[in-house]
């Protein structure tokens, strides 16, 4: 029997922030978490403007247009 297991591409539905840490909820249910120091211009960045952020391809990645800021969803999860 044959069984082909077929890639799952990781899509965020929802972004989150506590005062140093980054947190991506998934569609499969997943949370991610990443500290801020990962990523400097978020760290420098204000509440609101870390609030800001945009599903970049239906959630392949997470884009903040106010601080020019992009992550994708599969580098989060190879950290």
């Amino acid at each position: 029997m044959n069984t082909l297991a077929e890639k799952i591409e990781p899509l965020a539905r929802d972004v989150s922030f506590t005062e140093d840490a980054l947190h991506v909820v998934l569609a499969d249910g997943r949370e991610i978490s990443a500290p801020l120091q990962w990523f400097p211009r978020l760290l420098g960045a204000t509440s609101e403007q870390r609030n800001q952020w945009e599903l970049i391809g239906d959630g392949i990645g997470i884009h903040w247009p106010q601080v020019d800021e992009d992550i994708e969803v599969e580098s989060l999860l190879a950290t």
